[in-house]
């Protein structure tokens, strides 16, 4: 399916955030304005590399119109008066919508896979996968932090941590 798109599709364009710049925005960005403002910006800057007359994106945001907003204002002034649709679940309602989030999860599958030759295997990544939790314990324990794969604002490495200072008291 990503080949018949990306061969019926006048031009794709991928961005990707590293788990340091989301990191950054997570611990440093205003409480309100974390992750889909970084998503926005990444939306912003697909958009800009592809300069269509319009963009349909789904909302990550509660407020789809917000989102929206968001995404215009990281816009180069010469797409600002571009129309954007911006809402939830448009991969359900816009063709192009489902066609990139296509693109995006094939481009995801590869990355994981060159993580998982790299690192081993680590699950699913979430932290419902006893796997993916066993990977973080065992590799906090063999290399005193984790891999750069990892997101350290990610609310399981705090309970991990948590975890880490208690084995060193003998709890």
């Amino acid at each position: 399916m990503n080949a018949r798109i990306r061969d019926v599709a006048l031009k794709v364009s991928v961005t990707e955030a590293q788990p340091k710049e989301i990191d950054d925005i997570v611990l440093h960005a205003e409480k309100l304005r974390k992750l889909n403002f970084l998503e926005a910006r990444m939306m912003a800057h697909v958009i800009g590399e592809l300069g269509p007359d319009v963009a349909y994106v789904d909302a990550s945001d509660v407020n789809e119109a917000r989102y929206g907003e968001d995404i215009r204002g990281f816009l180069p002034a010469s797409l600002r008066g571009m129309k954007i649709f911006s809402e939830h679940h448009a991969d359900r309602t816009y063709p192009v919508v489902s066609a990139a989030s296509i693109v995006a999860k094939v481009r995801r599958d590869a990355i994981i896979e060159g993580l998982r030759q790299q690192y081993g295997d680590f699950g699913s990544g979430y932290i419902s996968d006893p796997k993916t939790m066993a990977f973080l314990r065992d590799w906090r324990r063999a290399h005193a932090e984790y891999p750069p794969i990892v997101r350290l604002s990610w609310k399981t490495i705090k309970e991990l941590e948590d975890e880490v200072a208690q084995s060193r008291l003998g709890m």
